[in-house]
C-alpha cells in the first residue's frame, strides 16, 4: 500500500496495491501497521459505516466535538464522489483551508482524516457506496456541522446547484465563522 502525505498535517492518501489476474483482483484495503507507521501513533478503529447516495447528494460538512471527535478512513466501493475536508484546528497552518479529491471504486484511493476536520462529499455517479472507519463512536450530543456552501470556505462543489440534493438538516448548518474549532 502506498501512503502519501498531503499539505494538511495528519491527512494521508492511501492507495492499495492491486493483484489482478483472469479471475479479477485482490487488494488489501486496510493494514493497521501501515497506517500507524505513517501516523507515527496508534490508531484503533471502533466502528465501520456505509452510506449509499444518488447523484448530486451532498452529505456534510460534519464532525464531532471532543471527547467524541473522530478520525476517519474513507473510501468508495461503488461509484465515485468528490470528497472534501476542512481543517478546524485553530493552531494548524492550514486552519480554515479545504482539500478535495475524487474517491472512486475505480481509483480505490482512501483518505485518512484525523480528528479536527469537518468532512463531506458529493456523489458524482448515478449512485455511490461510501464506507468509512472511525476511531470513536457516534454521539448525537457531540455532533457539529458547517454549511456546505459557506462563502468563506468557497468550496468548488462539482455539478450544478440545480443537481445538488441535501437533507433538510444539511441545509441548516452554521457558517464557518460560527463553528466550534479544535
Amino acid at each position: 500500500m502506498k501512503v502519501s502525505p498531503t499539505a494538511f498535517d495528519g491527512v494521508w492518501i492511501l492507495e492499495p496495491n492491486l493483484f489482478i489476474d483472469a479471475r479479477g483482483y485482490f487488494t488489501e484495503t486496510f493494514r493497521e501497521a501501515v497506517l500507524q507507521e505513517a501516523l507515527q501513533q496508534p490508531i484503533r478503529f471502533v466502528q465501520d459505516n456505509e452510506s449509499v447516495s444518488k447523484k448530486g447528494v451532498i452529505r456534510g460538512l460534519h464532525y464531532q466535538l471532543p471527547p467524541m471527535a473522530q478520525s476517519k478512513l474513507v473510501r468508495v466501493v461503488q461509484g465515485n464522489v468528490w470528497d472534501v475536508i476542512v481543517d478546524l484546528r485553530k493552531n494548524s497552518p492550514t486552519f480554515g483551508e479545504t482539500f478535495g479529491m475524487e474517491l472512486s471504486a475505480e481509483n480505490k484511493k482512501q483518505l485518512f482524516i484525523p480528528q479536527g476536520f469537518a468532512h463531506g462529499y458529493i456523489t458524482l455517479s448515478d449512485t455511490a457506496t461510501f464506507v468509512y472507519k472511525v476511531d470513536n463512536y457516534y454521539s448525537k450530543a457531540h455532533e457539529a456541522s458547517i454549511a456546505f456552501n459557506d462563502n468563506d470556505l468557497a468550496i468548488p462543489w462539482p455539478l450544478t446547484p440545480e443537481e445538488w440534493i441535501l437533507s433538510p438538516k444539511d441545509l441548516e448548518h452554521a457558517a464557518f465563522k460560527e463553528a466550534v474549532y479544535f
